[in-house]
């Protein structure tokens, strides 16, 4: 994996360039980042960086989450995620470091990952895209998902049939998205295009390897 960090989503907006091209941006918070941990292969069997995200009162975390915090000397973060150094990245990192949006530069293409929007229980038209039924002639099947499985063969509903159920809350990943810009006295980071998740959501962002 490459170089990356934490953040929050804010919302999007839209930019112009210099020659007055319009360009829809999601805007992410990325500061207050920090290396919590450095892993190695000689202590830990793979080499990665652990970073902290959202500084936290330290009496809503764990005993045991305190204690790791304690032992790197930084302000306690709410949320931790590793970033792997296999191809040699992070080479400089240290306990403490400060990670700052200038970690990207405009014209970067980077992979965010975040959780998208939860919708609760869907039906399969909103869920799957599947068509309604007739709304007249007497129909009495309107939104259904259809035929599940003759009587005869196979006799059952079969595993993976497209049904009803739990719509979104699941982890999404989006590649190759553009750094538009880099706002380093605000922290932000501008993104083109949308990206998973509501406004506040913690994502991930990386650079595309």
């Amino acid at each position: 994996m490459s170089k990356g960090m934490l953040g929050k989503k804010i919302g999007m907006t839209q930019v112009y360039d210099e020659a007055g091209n319009l360009t829809p941006v999601t805007v992410i918070e990325a500061g207050s980042c920090v290396i919590v941990q450095v892993k190695s292969e000689e202590s830990d069997g793979y080499s990665a960086v652990q970073v902290g995200f959202d500084e936290v009162d330290k009496k809503k975390l764990t005993r045991p989450e305190q204690g790791h915090f304690e032992k790197a000397g930084v302000t306690p973060r709410r949320y931790l995620a590793e970033f792997r150094c296999d191809n040699g990245d992070w080479q400089e990192a240290k306990v403490g470091d400060e990670l700052a949006p200038t970690l990207f530069s405009p014209g970067d293409r980077v992979k965010v990952r975040g959780v998208s929007r939860g919708k609760g229980f869907a039906g399969v038209i909103k869920r799957h895209g599947y068509h309604r039924g007739p709304m007249s002639h007497g129909s009495r099947y309107h939104r259904g998902p259809g035929s599940l499985g003759g009587s005869a063969f196979p006799a059952r509903v079969m595993p993976g049939t497209k049904l009803p159920g739990r719509m979104g809350g699941q982890q999404v990943t989006v590649e190759n998205l553009e750094v538009i810009r880099v706002d380093t006295d605000n922290k932000l980071l501008l993104v083109k295009g949308s990206i998973p998740g509501p406004r506040g959501g913690i994502i991930r962002i990386e650079h595309q390897s």
